[in-house]
């Protein structure tokens, strides 16, 4: 007698090319926005509830380590995707081991609201996405700044709180770190120290955590193109409710898979001021794309191809094209009439990833750097097995798979889970032919 199957889980998905996307889809909350946003509510060390979080790999890594820290998350159950975290009672055992810190990137967030608990900070290096070299030189540069102690080993860093915070500390920082400017702000909200920040971040997520804080009694002005934040903060609510944006990625990565098959499509529940520089891509290409108070419109079934050369160069300058966009462009400019030229110098690893992935659908790339690409369209992509080597690549293949000529597999889907609850099914309501594969044991 045969075994019956054991299903382990689904680790891969088919994708199959068919119809034009086509309809409304709403994204989630944003990976980007919620983890400052959550560590900022740890660093205010008052009650905080934040809605629209998305279920996200990287966000739970997060809650964890909240609650090693002492922290109390709670879930409402009249609530639908929101965290409250409380301040709690600080751990009997002493300083905790954040062994999880390890596998996401933005665990460097919590540092401030751990130097508040414990006075010292003792993480491993972060993790995330394996994109290339993104140090923690200016991060260390920020807290020597407060007069804090950094010493670092193999295993990772530890950062210890000086007794004694200058009254006023001023910063100027060489490029827009968005890391660099979020833990510089919350280490001037858990010290009350006066913070002036040159050259300070202005993403949508680095702003909305600002917003947030302001909105908990904190002054921060940034009319002079720097930031300043006055301590000792006004009367606040006691329960502070914050909300995560809505995933100007996601939305991103959608817009162009419709675009890439030909559809028009609705793309709902993101400013469409944070992703304009998308919609301005797909209408350079000839493809309609209008932005909406809460949303995108993409009317790719009425293009005018241009053949005009897109130029798609990631930028952390105010309205500059945000590094997350690039993988899903290039993805969508295979199949675009003209030469188009792409570059990424914030994070050198990512076309190392990204690249052969592509390479294996039959794309042809020129890499004229480890940062820097250039290809021509439109061109004939098969299909083929992929894997989602990070978050940003495995939502590229998508869009590369659903233009492709056959079936293609997606392996690695926990990369992709990481920063999106469930980017497939938003692809399937828009009419993408997109199966599970279930590998199990004993079959």
């Amino acid at each position: 007698m045969t075994a019956a199957p054991v299903i382990a889980g689904v680790h891969a998905i088919a994708v199959r090319p068919g119809r034009p996307l086509s309809g409304s889809v709403s994204v989630d909350g944003s990976k980007n926005a919620a983890l400052p946003l959550l560590a900022a509510a740890a660093a205010v060390r008052r009650p905080v509830q934040v809605d629209r979080v998305p279920a996200i790999g990287d966000v739970e890594h997060l809650l964890s380590m909240l609650a090693v820290g002492g922290f109390q998350i709670t879930r409402p159950v009249d609530r639908a995707q929101a965290i409250v975290v409380r301040p709690g009672a600080r751990p009997d055992a002493g300083h905790p081991s954040f062994a999880q810190a390890a596998a996401i990137r933005a665990s460097y967030y919590l540092v401030p609201a751990l130097l508040a608990s414990f006075g010292q900070a003792r993480l491993p290096w972060p993790g995330g996405c394996a994109i290339g070299d993104r140090g923690m030189d200016l991060h260390f540069d920020v807290y020597s700044a407060f007069g804090d102690a950094v010493a670092i080993d193999e295993y990772g860093y530890q950062v210890t709180a000086t007794p004694n915070v200058p009254t006023t500390v001023r910063i100027d920082l060489p490029f827009r770190s968005r890391g660099a400017s979020v833990v510089a702000v919350l280490r001037a909200i858990v010290s009350d120290t006066r913070l002036i920040l040159g050259n300070p971040n202005q993403s949508p997520e680095f702003v909305g955590m600002c917003i947030a804080l302001r909105a908990a009694g904190w002054q921060i002005d940034t009319d002079t193109g720097q930031l300043v934040l006055t301590p000792h903060p006004a009367e606040a609510p006691p329960r502070l409710a914050w909300t995560v944006a809505g995933d100007k990625v996601e939305a991103a990565t959608l817009a162009c898979a419709v675009a890439a098959t030909g559809g028009s499509a609705r793309i709902e529940g993101v400013c469409g001021a944070d992703v304009a520089p998308v919609a301005d891509a797909l209408n350079r290409l000839g493809i309609p794309t209008q932005c909406v108070a809460e949303g995108l419109l993409v009317h790719a079934a009425d293009a005018h191809p241009t053949g005009a050369p897109l130029r798609a160069v990631a930028s952390l300058e105010p309205g500059g094209l945000d590094a997350d966009f690039e993988p899903a462009l290039i993805a969508l400019a295979l199949g675009q009439r003209g030469t188009h030229l792409f570059a990424d110098d914030i994070n050198p690893g990512r076309h190392g990833n990204l690249l052969p992935q592509l390479a294996r659908l039959g794309a042809d790339i020129e890499e004229l750097s480890p940062t820097r690409c250039r290809l021509t369209g439109p061109q004939k992509l098969v299909g083929a097995r992929l894997a989602a080597t990070d978050i940003r690549t495995g939502s590229a293949v998508l869009i590369a798979a659903l233009s492709a000529h056959g079936a293609s597999t997606v392996t690695n889907l926990d990369q992709l889970r990481r920063g999106h609850p469930d980017l497939p099914a938003k692809l399937r309501q828009l009419g993408a032919d997109i199966t599970p594969i279930e590998v199990g044991v004993n079959r």
